[in-house]
């Protein structure tokens, strides 16, 4: 009798899963991705013509933060991002050469030139930026079409440290000069394939000045008078409650 895996299948960002939100166990196919637990849990592409098992159903993984656990998040997190790599990695960016998932490592490999391909994360920051005892900034997304407020956020760029980013993005996206810049936590997040670093600094000075193409609208909000904020589950939640509540970071 074969060996039943546990498997994280996507079909994009969406992951099969029973109505419990419990992973199917599947027999180990020759092109599923197995883990570094060997091939007790593996991932695989779920392709857009292949049937829904009967009593699973494909959920997407943000919905997943706040029911899961961290650790069952990072997992799913490794596991989407793990496939995506290999899926736009099939061809050697030296010579063009179609490559070769490698047997021991986490690589895409040139027959023709030898070049390997591995994974690559891109670092994000996020920051929670206060003002005084009791006030905290929030930022609402121009592509959120909801009321949510959440944080400052973006890419680290070429040559930059992570602080130089905080400060960077704040003044980009709202005008803000910024100090006291702390180091936090961090947080896999698989939108496509970023490592969210969070921070938290102190407003120094400037007045709000909003980047329309990338913030609708940015105010400073009393402790006690929050509006819609992001969902437990995810950094910037924690980050939140680990400024207004004492909380202490994940």
């Amino acid at each position: 009798m074969s060996k039943l895996s546990l498997a994280y299948i996507f079909r994009h960002h969406q992951l099969l899963v029973d109505e419990n939100l419990q992973l199917p166990q599947v027999e180990k196919l020759e092109n599923d991705l197995s883990f570094s637990s060997g091939d007790q849990v593996i991932a695989r592409d779920l392709l857009d013509e292949e049937q829904i098992p009967e009593g699973y159903q494909l959920v997407p993984i943000r919905q997943l933060i706040s029911s899961w656990t961290r650790a069952q998040f990072e997992q799913a997190s490794r596991a989407v991002q793990l496939l995506e790599w290999r899926r736009n990695h099939k061809f050697c960016s030296h010579c063009g050469h179609e490559t070769e998932v490698h047997k021991t490592e986490y690589a895409m490999v040139c027959p023709a030139c030898g070049y390997h391909q591995y994974p690559r994360v891109q670092p994000c920051i996020i920051t929670v930026i206060t003002r005084g005892e009791d006030e905290i900034l929030l930022a609402k997304n121009a592509n959120n079409k909801s009321n949510m407020y959440g944080l400052i956020a973006g890419f680290v760029e070429v040559g930059e440290t992570l602080e130089e980013a905080v400060s960077r993005e704040t003044l980009e996206e709202v005008g803000l000069k910024v100090k006291n810049i702390q180091y936090l936590a961090s947080q896999p997040w698989p939108f496509p394939s970023n490592l969210m670093l969070a921070f938290k600094a102190e407003y120094e000075s400037g007045e709000i000045v909003l980047q329309e193409e990338e913030i609708s609208d940015a105010q400073f909000f009393k402790f006690d008078q929050l509006p819609e904020t992001p969902f437990s589950g995810s950094i910037a939640h924690a980050m939140i409650d680990h400024v207004i509540n004492a909380k202490k970071m994940p």
